[in-house]
């Protein structure tokens, strides 16, 4: 899968995605570091790359968009550290994959993972 980490989320997680297969790259290998959000999920959009973030902003972003990608992961833990979320983070790669090469949004945490399709509203 293509993934573009956002900036909040440490590159290691990006370097971990790699080893695991998938074409990741952190945000900050690819664009501005002081992009806005809006402008992430745009570049994500057109070159068809998942967001894992851990800002709630994508959520109104998408829902505003009415678009059908691209396609977000919201982590909703305190501890970001990639020792902490890649294994969740493949997991949910993996279990939600089909949803997320459609369009969705979801948010996880280490224990739990929900996926709603695009467009939202």
């Amino acid at each position: 899968m293509k993934v573009v980490v956002d900036m909040c989320l440490p590159p290691g997680l990006a370097e971990g995605l790699v080893i695991a297969g998938h074409a990741a790259v952190h945000w900050s290998f690819v664009g501005d570091i002081m992009a806005s959000d809006a402008d992430i999920a745009t570049w994500a959009r057109l070159n068809e790359h998942i967001i894992p973030t851990h800002d709630l902003d994508f959520s109104d972003l998408l829902f505003a968009s009415h678009e059908r990608s691209p396609s977000v992961v919201i982590v909703r833990e305190n501890d970001t550290g990639v020792d902490r979320l890649l294994e969740p983070v493949l997991h949910v790669l993996a279990q939600f994959g089909p949803e997320l090469r459609d369009g969705a949004l979801n948010a996880m945490t280490v224990n739990m993972a929900r996926v709603r399709r695009l467009p939202l509203g």
